[in-house]
This record gives structure tokens, sequence and C-alpha cells, in this order.
């Protein structure tokens, strides 16, 4: 049996963010690469997740603004969504991008492009359920899990036979919902809500916590909401989903109940945005004596590496921070170790991640909440964006910069950037805590006038010394 297993240096299930770059850089160091996919090349950031979502953000960012010309000064028809040439806009985009990471992986030397699914059926040993039919297997000396996951459908009576969207097929749907009720309160949720709120729809938020983005300090949570409620969105805080029901095939009707109250909503489309499971169920890790948690996810040591001695996990499917840019660091992880005989491992890395409501979110290390339940000595430097000279002067003046400082190294241990561009700042703040820079760097730093960065000047000169 084992002589029909093709023998590879590096077996790669999973051609994401992290496994595409690794397949790349090992065979350009001499490796035979195996890398399998089931469905698209780039994974779930080019495929259905970052680049698709952000490519109709931005539409329907230009669709907020041209309903805002008045308030510039621009007398301008109000102008109309044409909903297939956004979703035609979004498709062109994400076949460039996965054309062009498939012709990288099929030109390169040493690298085999499987296409299909794969299952452990021994040590070492998968089974490719191959797209064009057929099956192949191969081994590899060593083993790289990078399936990624996918969106959860939560245990709501009803919801099987509703035709719930979830965060992929929501974007491929033919016309624009005229009510869309979105369960759940988290990054996803909020993006689509106010995505198509922008682009036409009523739309209800469903929240079964106190705040929405629940792992956020409240007071940022809190203003995230505001925001929303200003543009028309409705926000149900502390809301239960009991059951969903579509007596008819244009409407359903999701029944909640908050406190002793129970309500029925009627909308016309529903999108669950409830988290995200692991894609393992058909990989069979037990063959190869992999360990999962009871969720699903492989859990892996501080240098990736699963249960078996070899076999290493990367990505969301291990557990950790679901984010296209943690899936990237790790490959790096396991490059400098794979590559160099390092031992680079994930501890103490600062996770930086983007909000793309408008305006955005952007977070990176502590919450004030995390810093006092770990029991720091901290300050917090806090300002509205109405206090930014660039903010006023584009008429983006929505939201607030928060920061959390050591008391006594003066360093700073995180910062919430809900604003034009917070993203961005967010970002420079990062590279700040990069270098060990107190916070009074940035407090005496001299900003180009005027810029957004200057504001960093007002924020953290709020901190008393």
């Amino acid at each position: 049996m084992s002589s029909e297993f093709e023998a590879f240096d590096v077996v790669i299930v999973g051609s994401g963010q992290g496994g595409n770059p690794l397949a790349l850089a090992l065979a350009n160091a001499g490796w035979q690469v195996a890398l399998v996919e089931g469905k698209h090349v780039g994974g779930s950031c080019i495929n259905t997740g970052c680049t698709p979502t952000k490519t109709m953000i931005a539409s329907a960012r230009i669709a907020h603004l041209v309903s805002r010309a008045k308030d510039y000064g621009i007398k301008s028809e109000a102008g109309s969504v044409d909903f297939s040439q956004v979703r035609k806009r979004k498709d062109d985009i994400v076949a460039s991008f996965r054309d062009g990471s498939r012709k990288r992986l099929v030109s390169t030397s040493g690298v085999s492009l499987i296409e299909g699914n794969a299952r452990f059926v021994g040590e070492k040993q998968l089974a490719v359920e191959l797209i064009n039919g057929g099956t192949e297997f191969i081994k590899g000396g060593k083993i790289i899990i990078d399936t990624g996951a996918s969106p959860s459908k939560p245990p709501i009576p009803g919801l099987d036979t509703a035709g719930a969207l979830d965060s992929t097929s929501i974007m491929e749907i033919d016309k624009l919902p005229e009510h869309l009720l979105v369960i759940g309160g988290g990054y996803v949720g909020l993006e689509f809500g106010q995505m198509f709120h922008r682009f036409g729809s009523k739309v209800t938020i469903v929240q079964r916590g106190e705040q929405l983005l629940p792992i956020e300090d409240r007071d940022v949570a809190e203003e995230v909401a505001k925001i929303l409620k200003q543009e028309g969105l409705e926000v149900l805080l502390g809301a239960e989903t009991q059951r969903v029901e579509t007596p008819a095939s244009e409407k359903v009707f999701l029944t909640l109940k908050t406190g002793q109250l129970e309500q029925t909503l009627e909308g016309s489309h529903l999108l669950v945005a409830t988290g995200r499971v692991p894609n393992t169920s058909f990989l069979n890790p037990a063959a190869t004596g992999i360990s999962v948690d009871k969720k699903g996810f492989v859990p892996v040591n501080d240098q990736l590496e699963t249960s078996v001695s070899g076999i290493f996990a990367i990505g969301d499917v291990n557990g950790g921070p679901a984010f296209t840019h943690v899936s990237y660091e790790d490959h790096k992880v396991l490059l400098k170790n794979l590559l160099e005989g390092g031992n680079a491992n994930t501890s103490g890395r600062l996770l930086p991640y983007v909000v793309f409501i408008d305006p955005q979110l952007g977070r990176i290390g502590m919450t004030e909440k995390e810093a006092k339940d770990k029991g720091y000595d901290y300050r917090v430097a806090k300002i509205p964006m109405d206090w930014v000279a660039r903010a006023i002067e584009t008429d983006e003046t929505r939201g607030m910069m928060k920061a959390i400082i050591d008391s006594k190294s003066n360093q700073i241990l995180g910062a919430a950037i809900l604003g034009v561009e917070g993203g961005e700042l967010m970002s420079a703040i990062q590279i700040a805590m990069l270098g060990g820079m107190p916070y009074t760097a940035l407090r005496d730093g001299m900003f180009a006038h005027p810029t957004l960065s200057e504001s960093f000047n007002t924020l953290f000169g709020t901190v008393e010394d």
C-alpha cells in the first residue's frame, strides 16, 4: 500500500495566505512541495473574505459620499446603486488575485498543485479526492495544515429551512435586500450591515450580548453603536434569537427575546454572522494521530506544531486569531524554523486588526479591560475625533481615539482608533510599540500639518505625568 503514495518533502493542505507563500519559499529552497487545494487558490481571504468584502465596502462608501455631496457644497443628483456592477467589480478583482496566485504556484519549479480535498488515511499519508475525479495518494516528510474556517450556523429552531445567508453567500445575491436582518454584532455583521444599508437596504442588527463587538472596551463599542444608529441602522442589544420562520417565500420572521419581552421582526433576507468553525471535518486528523479540540480546531504549541511531531497547523484552523495577517505571520515562523533551524515562535506577538466599518476601527495590543484584568498600573489617553483638525476639514469627525499607557514604563500597551483611516493611524502607533518608544515620543514629535497623524500630539497630551 505504501508504494502507492507519492512522496514529497512537505505536503501543505490549503492554499491560503500562509500556505501559498510557504509553498513558494520552500520550493525555491529546493524542497519538493505538494500543495493541496479543494476549491479556489488563495484561501478565504482572496475568495470569500478580505478581498471581496473590502471591494464591496469601497463601493458602499462611494454611495455614502455621494449621498453626502451637499454637505460639502456640491450639487449632485442622488446616486442610484447598480448592484450587478458592484458584484462584477468585486468578481473581477477576486478573479485577478486568484489567477495571479495560481499562476505563481504552477510556474514555480518544485510545487505540485493538487486540486482536490485531502484526508488523512495513515501516518503523514493523505488521500486526495480530485476535483476532476479520481483519487491521488500522497505523503510528506512534514505536513502543514492550512485549511482555514467557514461560517458557523447556530442551533436556532427553523434556521436550517430559512434560506439564511452567510458571509459568503450574501455577496452572491442578485438583488438588494429590502430589509436585511443580521444575527450577530461582531465584525462581519457590522461590516455587511453598514454596507447594505448604504446600498439602500433597511438593516436590523440583532446582538445577543449587551454590546456590539464584545471583545472591545464598552466605550468604544458604544461609540460604534452610536455611529451606526446615526446612519439609520437599527441595533438591538441583549436580544436572544428564539426561532426563525419563513411562512412566505419572500419573507423571514425572526422571533427575539429581550429580557422578558418577546418580539418578532419581519425581513426580506437573513444574514447569520455568529462566528466561524474550522475546516477539519473532512480532514480525518485522527488517522494520523492529531488531536483536535471540541470545536474541531487543531491545537498547536508556540512553534505551530500539533500533537504529532512534524505536522503543523497555521492560520484559522489552529484556533488562534482569525486574521489573514496572523496566517501570514505563522508562515514566517515556520520558514525560520524549517529552513534556518531557528527557534521562532508565536509568543508575545502584537495583534493588530481593523474592523472595516466606516469610520474604521483599528486595534492594536491590549484593551483597557485587558490591562486592568492583568493588573497593570495604567493611564488612559482619549479624545474625540472632532478634536482633530484634519477630521474637521474633511467632515469626518465621528469616532474617538484611545490609548492605554503603562504608568511605570510609559510604554503604549494598546490603542483603539475609531475614526477616518483608523487602520492607518493604528498602524503608526503599532510601529512605535514595535520600536519600544514611550508615548512621549508621539506626544512631543513634530508631524506635518494638517494630517491625521498630528492628532497623536493631542491624544497623548491628555496623559497626566
